[in-house]
Order: structure tokens, then C-alpha cells, then sequence
């Protein structure tokens, strides 16, 4: 499973001209699970989310976390994570988990961001074509694998 995290001063995710989810400051996570992902990685990786020290403290160095600055989290499914261009061109997503695997994985991370924090967890629509609006803050932006 792959976590990309972006901290970001507000973030939003729209499907069909309507708007879905938005955060103020906080973590946009975009989700991308393979086949081989189970309900541990997603845990692993919702726990590391929670407790990543990226946001400035008073002296202005990364050491709070998003549940230190009361944040929110806004998690979008990004089954490209697991793309493969290492032949051609053209991106390959045989790596990337099949949808209904995914969704459970996804829907798992969510849950247990919500039933382990009182922070504000918002969504993208799985599977959907979807429009993402981001400042990034920093930028600081960080991979975050499972398998690792």
C-alpha cells in the first residue's frame, strides 16, 4: 500500500461539478493499494498518517503532528500509484489491486482514521473521475509505503 501525503493549507475533491470533501489545514492522502495489501498495511499506514510530525512547531521545525494541530485529512483512492512505465511509454496497472479489493482496503483506512481520531476525515467517491484543488504547504510532500 502507498500513501502519498501532501501537507497542504486547504484541499478539495469535486466529482461531476459537485464538491465532496474539503479540509482546511491538514494531510491530503492519495491512496493506492495493490493485491497483496491487507487490512494490517492499511492500518499501518492510517496509524503513520496520524503521527507524522510535518507541521512547524513555535521554533518553526516539523515535530506536531496532524492530530497536534487539530487538522484535517482528505483521503482520495490513487490506484496510478501503482503504475509501471519502466517498458514503454504507456503506464501499466496490472500492480494496482482490483477494484473491489481496493475499495475495501480504502474504506478500511478511512474507518480506522475516524474511529481513531475526532479529526475531520473527508473523502473522495472510489472509482469516480475526480477533480483535486491543493495548496500545498511547503511543499511537503512524502511517500509512504506499507511493504517498507
Amino acid at each position: 500500500m502507498r500513501a502519498l501525503i501532501q501537507r497542504v493549507h486547504h484541499a478539495s475533491v469535486t466529482v461531476h461539478a459537485q464538491q465532496v470533501g474539503c479540509i482546511e489545514q491538514g494531510l491530503l492522502v492519495l491512496l493506492g493499494i495493490t493485491h497483496t495489501d491487507s487490512e494490517k498495511d492499511a492500518e499501518y499506514l492510517a496509524r503513520k498518517t496520524l503521527a507524522l510530525r510535518i507541521f512547524d512547531d513555535a521554533a518553526g521545525k516539523m515535530n506536531l503532528s496532524v492530530v497536534d494541530v487539530d487538522g484535517g485529512i482528505l483521503v482520495v483512492s490513487q490506484f496510478t500509484l501503482y503504475a509501471d512505465v519502466r517498458k514503454g511509454n504507456r503506464p501499466s496497472f496490472t500492480d494496482a489491486a482490483h477494484p473491489e479489493h481496493a475499495q475495501r482496503l480504502y474504506e478500511h483506512f478511512v474507518a480506522w482514521l475516524r474511529a481513531h481520531s475526532s479529526l475531520n476525515i473527508q473523502t473522495g467517491v472510489f472509482g469516480a473521475a475526480m477533480q483535486v484543488e491543493l495548496v500545498n504547504d511547503g511543499p511537503v510532500t512524502l511517500l509512504l509505503e506499507s511493504s517498507s
